[in-house]
């Protein structure tokens, strides 16, 4: 069963979002209810349009819900408007996103590619370096932490895109299409990454997907359909 709101990281209660009015309104989330739980890790499936990008976004903040309640960490952050005032600093302090494609920027190293977002939550330099390179150790990419984005692999940026999301040590980690643009290899990689992210920090991990192969990673798999969500279990493999 999924947790009760109070455990979860990630809470939404009823959440509609729809673009336009009138004749041209579109329903893209309808009554959307949805549980995460800390060290959990699950993926939003559907077809092109069923509303899984949406979805991710309402939860990052990005988007603006149309109705209902969302809480994150147990912090109410939506009810029928939005909570909080400023919502860059809810998206600092509480959120990863790692991209499709890793976004790194091509003028700065592995290092500087994730210090810079320390930066901006206020860390000093030196203090942004030694995370960024702490975190780069973690994910296996130490050894690149000099390389310029053009010189990493598929798999090194995207571990480089991950130390990235994880800078600020959010709890909630949110990801489109993570392996998408890996071979089977790596892209196994990247989700084993994940999923231990999720178990050292007990941190909750969604992500959109299509990838077949990582099917297995998962411990929930959400199907979305024309904006609704039904929820499939999968056991996650040995």
């Amino acid at each position: 069963m999924p947790a009760a709101a109070s455990e979860s990281l990630v809470s939404l209660r009823g959440i509609f979002k729809h673009f336009g009015e009138g004749e041209t309104r579109i329903d893209a989330l309808k009554d959307i209810s949805l549980n995460v739980s800390p060290g959990e890790v699950v993926a939003l499936l559907g077809p092109s349009g069923s509303g899984k990008t949406t979805l991710l976004n309402v939860i990052a903040c990005i988007l603006d819900p149309s109705q209902g309640r969302m809480s994150l960490e147990g912090e109410l952050v939506f009810d029928s408007k939005w909570l909080r005032q400023d919502l860059r600093r809810l998206r600092l302090d509480k959120i990863g996103f790692i991209f499709q494609f890793h976004n790194l920027l091509p003028f700065l190293n592995a290092t500087d590619n994730v210090a810079i977002v320390l930066q901006l939550a206020g860390y000093e330099p030196a203090a942004a370096r030694e995370r960024a390179i702490e975190l780069l150790e973690y994910l296996e990419v130490g050894n690149r932490k000099n390389a310029f984005p053009a010189k990493l692999s598929g798999g090194e940026a995207q571990r480089v895109a991950i130390a990235r999301a994880l800078a600020n040590r959010p709890r909630i980690i949110l990801a489109d299409e993570p392996t998408a643009a890996l071979d089977s290899k790596r892209a196994q990689i990247v989700m084993d990454l994940l999923r231990k992210l999720a178990a050292d920090q007990s941190a909750a991990v969604i992500a959109v997907t299509h990838d077949e192969k990582i099917f297995d990673r998962f411990d929930r798999i959400f199907m979305l359909r024309d904006g609704r969500l039904e929820d499939e279990r999968r056991a996650v493999a040995a």
